[in-house]
Formats: C-alpha cells, sequence, structure tokens
C-alpha cells in the first residue's frame, strides 16, 4: 500500500472495521485481511482485554498474534475494570500511531460499545467511579437494577445487556453524577476517521453449529484448567471479568451446581442469544456491508483504499 492510502481525501486516516456477533469467523478474516494489506489490529472485545482469560475469551492465539501485530489485548488484570472512556482514549492513539506508520488499521470485534465510541467518536462523560454507590449497588439483584435503570432511562435498553450487571451499575453510576440519562450521554462528535465496516454474519443455522463446536474446543483447550486457576490465584468469581459466557458456567460446573453436559448446553444458550442482542444493535447500522466470504471482503477493501 501507498502512502496516500492510509488518508482520505478528507485528510482523516482510514480504519477498516471488522464486526459482527460471536463466532461468526471476524478473527480468521481480520488475520487474512490485515496480512494482505499489510494491517495492524486493534481489538474490539470486551473480555480480550483481561490478562489470564485466553480460552474462555476466544481471544487469537499466541501464533495468530505473531502473523500480525495486535493492540488492546491482555491491558487489564481480572481485578481491575477499563471503563469505556479509557477504552477509547486507548484505541485512538493506536490507530492514529498504526496510520502514522504507513500501516492500515483494523478495528476488529464484536463490542458493540467499544466499536462505536470510535467510529461515532461518542463524547463519554469522564465520570470516576463512586465506590461506596458501587457497593450499594452490587448487593442488589441484577433484575432489580435493571428495572431501576429502565424506570430512570427506558432507551437503555436498546444498548445494554439486561443481564451485565457491571454495565448496568456503571451506568446508574453516570446518571446519579451527572442527573442525566445515560443514553442522552452518548452525543456523538466529528467523526475522526473515514471508515470501512465489514460484517460478518452466519445463517442461524452455521452459527448454532459453530457455537457449539468452539465450545468443544474451548473445552479440550483446557477452558476448566483455565477457570480453576484463575480461582486459585485468589480472584473473586463475582469478579467483572469472570462474570461473562464461558466462565459463570464452568464456575458453576466447578461448584456442583450442573453437570457437564449442562454446563455446555447453557454456554451454548447464552451464546445464541448474546449473538442475537449483538445483530439487533448491528442490524440498525446502514453503513455495514456484509460480507460473505474472503473474496467479497477483499474487493471492498481494495476500492475503499484506492
Amino acid at each position: 500500500m501507498s502512502e496516500d492510502k492510509y488518508t482520505s481525501i478528507t485528510g482523516k486516516p482510514r480504519l477498516i472495521v471488522i464486526l459482527g456477533p460471536t463466532a461468526s469467523g471476524k478473527t480468521a478474516l481480520s488475520l487474512k485481511l490485515a496480512k494482505k494489506f499489510d494491517g495492524e489490529i486493534i481489538s474490539a472485545d470486551s473480555r480480550a482485554i483481561y490478562k489470564g482469560l485466553d480460552i474462555g475469551s476466544a481471544k487469537p492465539t499466541l501464533t495468530e498474534q505473531k502473523k500480525v501485530p495486535h493492540h488492546l489485548i491482555d491491558i487489564v488484570s481480572l481485578d481491575k475494570t477499563l471503563t469505556l472512556a479509557q477504552y477509547k482514549k486507548l484505541a485512538l492513539a493506536q490507530i492514529r500511531d498504526i496510520a502514522s506508520h504507513e500501516r492500515a488499521p483494523f478495528l476488529v470485534g464484536g463490542t458493540a460499545l467499544y466499536i462505536y465510541s470510535v467510529i461515532d467518536n461518542w463524547l463519554i462523560p469522564g465520570v470516576p467511579p463512586n465506590k461506596s454507590l458501587r457497593a450499594e449497588l452490587k448487593k442488589r439483584g441484577v433484575e432489580k437494577l435493571w428495572k431501576e435503570l429502565i424506570k430512570k432511562d427506558p432507551q437503555a435498553k436498546e444498548f445494554i445487556d439486561p443481564k451485565n450487571k457491571r454495565r448496568i451499575i456503571r451506568a446508574l453510576e453516570i446518571i446519579n453524577a451527572t442527573g442525566k440519562p445515560f443514553s442522552q450521554q452518548r452525543e456523538k462528535g466529528e467523526p475522526l476517521f473515514d471508515v470501512l465496516i465489514l460484517g460478518v454474519q452466519k445463517s442461524p443455522e452455521e452459527t448454532k453449529k459453530a457455537i457449539a463446536k468452539r465450545t468443544k474446543q474451548m473445552l479440550k483447550a483446557g477452558l476448566v484448567a483455565e477457570v480453576k486457576s484463575l480461582l486459585k490465584k485468589g480472584y473473586s468469581p463475582k469478579s467483572p471479568a469472570l462474570s461473562g459466557i464461558h466462565y459463570k458456567e464452568i464456575i458453576d460446573y466447578l461448584n456442583k451446581k450442573t453437570s457437564l453436559s449442562e454446563t455446555v448446553a447453557l454456554i451454548n444458550k447464552n451464546d445464541e442469544q448474546l449473538v442475537r442482542r449483538q445483530m439487533t444493535w448491528f442490524k440498525k447500522d446502514k453503513r455495514i456491508k456484509w460480507v460473505k466470504n474472503l473474496k467479497e471482503a477483499e474487493k471492498l477493501l481494495k476500492l475503499f483504499v484506492k
């Protein structure tokens, strides 16, 4: 790629986004495209940021990361959190650095909040954590917290997972600090990049098969041992990092709340529900160019960088 391909005629750096629901094949596609188009990958995955969540987060393997430079993977310890504002700041710095070295930045993942904070330049309120409020909210069940959030901000149901206690608490924390609905505080700033958004999606039947296959692969790769090791190191099962799919189900299995077959079925069911939530969000974005294979993606990318 020549130097002019990194900056559009508007003078803004070009950014390639590869998004899609879980188990859709984003990683495989991004590796091939980034290698062919002299790129580097910035992860937009809220689990891949954690050190130690390797198998259950389905993050790129070390071998894959050696083939193409990756960023924003393994940057937070399991007992810490990363706010959306912090993620956005780190991602913008990486994108600009990659572009400045005349390489193509690829933003890859399925965490919609991460992706849209960058491509739509959300003006995120810099509300610091309120430890006493968080401690109080954590004592309540996720259903009660969800009802409280929807009562204060009905629009929040469009982009917050009703089962994600951590994100619900953060939204309530911001509402408490600002006195405004959380949904009204995601204003867009001036776009920072010229963006191509490629979407990867499988049919419902293919998705179901891909999820089941991946769960088997995770177990074979040592997911149970990974969770055991993390708990043995003293990390709390209630920590944000271990509260996600693939980890919470294995923790219940280790605590003998479920059998292995029940655990597998639950992981698959939760992943399928996650896909539906992710696609509800992505389908609203008419900028996304959905591709079925590498050939279609390459064609669109060649036109974009011309």
